[in-house]
């Protein structure tokens, strides 16, 4: 099988949301990376609902995307606002 999240698709949702595809640090990029990994564990807990510990680990995802949220709504809300636009989340 086939890992969901391999360094290409890594490599892609890089140079897609950061500077360029080593761009591993700024928010945008880890907000884009956060948000691939929960829509995957979301389908997973779709057909999987006592898995207890992918519950845990979405939870803290989702702890982790809203804290680079804020921060990068504080620090640019210009980028703030680009991201969650390119991403369509929600409040």
């Amino acid at each position: 099988m086939k890992n969901y999240l391999d360094s290409e698709k890594k490599k892609e949702i890089f140079s897609k949301h950061g500077k360029s595809n080593t761009d591993t640090g700024s928010a945008e990029s880890q907000i884009a990376l956060f948000s691939y990994r929960i829509s995957h564990l979301t389908e997973h807990l779709k057909s999987n609902r006592k898995d207890f510990s992918t519950q845990r680990a979405l939870t803290g995802l989702v702890g982790k995307r809203r804290k680079l949220l804020d921060y990068l709504k504080t620090k640019d809300i210009e980028r703030y606002r680009a991201i969650v636009k390119e991403l369509g989340l929600r409040r």
